[in-house]
């Protein structure tokens, strides 16, 4: 399996925008703003950055484990 370094850089990118809009989303339907008192710009701030931070925190996770299934396919075909 050859793999491209673009294409490899591709999904990463899609990876990481997909996983920040479902963090985007969840946050907004908490409300921070209810919780912890600031202006409505301080909150809008704060839920992006939470959802940058917690979409790509999972989106490596995601990209860690297709690399280790994938290492270890190529492993079991060497064998």
């Amino acid at each position: 399996m050859i793999h491209s370094n673009w294409i490899v850089s591709i999904m990463t990118i899609v990876s990481h925008l997909f996983f920040i809009s479902i963090a985007f989303w969840w946050i907004q339907d908490i409300h921070i703003e209810r919780y912890i008192r600031m202006h409505e710009s301080q909150a809008k701030v704060m839920i992006v950055m939470l959802s940058v931070v917690f979409g790509f925190i999972c989106s490596s996770f995601f990209i860690d484990v297709v690399n280790a299934i994938l290492g270890l396919t190529t492993f079991t075909k060497s064998l």
